[in-house]
């Protein structure tokens, strides 16, 4: 598909928001997805493009504290594979869904985002007080199930996939916050990069857009980085957030 060369600048820029805004409190795909649709990309196009193109930043977050999962080891053994292959699963899915059926969900799956970002914070607070549901050596494939299907997700559409392995991770484990939430952007990359992957071998990437994306997506990631502390967390998700419902009332009013 060809697009104006002007709107590269919209998706450059959109991109770099994106990937700031991932860095500090996550979301970004809130930014980037409804942006390249605006500007005329085909939502299924958009969607496919948007992940294949934000892949890479998932990388640094997933292997910075993979030293403090040596005691996972088993865990991980049920876990990535569950992910790859859901990741791959709702990849598939995408792929056989038609521009107008998913044109159809695209408020829905947006409100759904929004909501699970919204309400973050108040997950990280409740799971930090519970303490119960150890996951034992014999039942990991317990845990592997609903990650499988988190995945199935995450390939699908993926906005607000961190807050719902952080959930699904919570219930099942018990453990620091800061060792679930590295699980969880451990998680994220193999799902994300399953499913990119898998879309790579489609003719549905706009590659000229995703180009553009990667850079302005890491050097927002770079710049969010820089901009930590500096920046009220929680109060740059209730942007996105707001941001993200408002989108969604769009979609559903025309």
């Amino acid at each position: 598909m060809n697009i104006e060369y002007y709107y590269l600048i919209f998706i450059f820029l959109a991109s770099l928001g994106a990937g700031a805004v991932n860095a500090l409190a996550g979301g970004g795909t809130l930014i980037t997805f409804p942006v390249l649709v605006a500007l005329g990309i085909p939502p299924v196009t958009a969607n496919i493009t948007n992940t294949v193109a934000l892949c890479p930043g998932y990388l640094g977050a997933a292997f910075t504290g993979i030293k403090s999962l040596q005691d996972k080891k088993r865990l991980l053994f049920f876990l990535i594979p569950a992910g790859i292959i859901g990741g791959i699963a709702g990849g598939y899915l995408l792929l056989h869904t038609g521009e107008k059926m998913f044109r159809f969900m695209i408020p829905y799956l947006i409100l759904f985002a929004s909501i699970l970002l919204a309400f973050q914070n108040k997950l990280k607070n409740w799971l930090q007080k519970q303490h119960s549901n150890l996951v034992s050596g014999t039942n990991y494939i317990f845990i592997a199930l609903p990650i499988g299907i988190a995945s199935i997700y995450g390939g699908y559409f993926g906005a607000g996939l961190g807050v719902i392995l952080l959930a699904t991770l919570g219930l099942f484990i018990n453990d620091s916050l800061n060792k679930l939430n590295t699980i969880k952007q451990l998680m994220s990359f193999f799902i994300n990069s399953s499913a990119a992957i898998f879309f790579i071998f489609s003719s549905a990437v706009n590659w000229y857009v995703a180009l553009i994306m990667a850079i302005g997506a890491i050097t927002g990631g770079v710049l969010g980085g820089k901009l930590a502390g500096k920046i009220n967390e929680q109060l740059l998700r209730w942007v996105v957030a707001t941001s993200g419902f408002i989108i969604a009332i769009i979609y559903f009013l025309t």
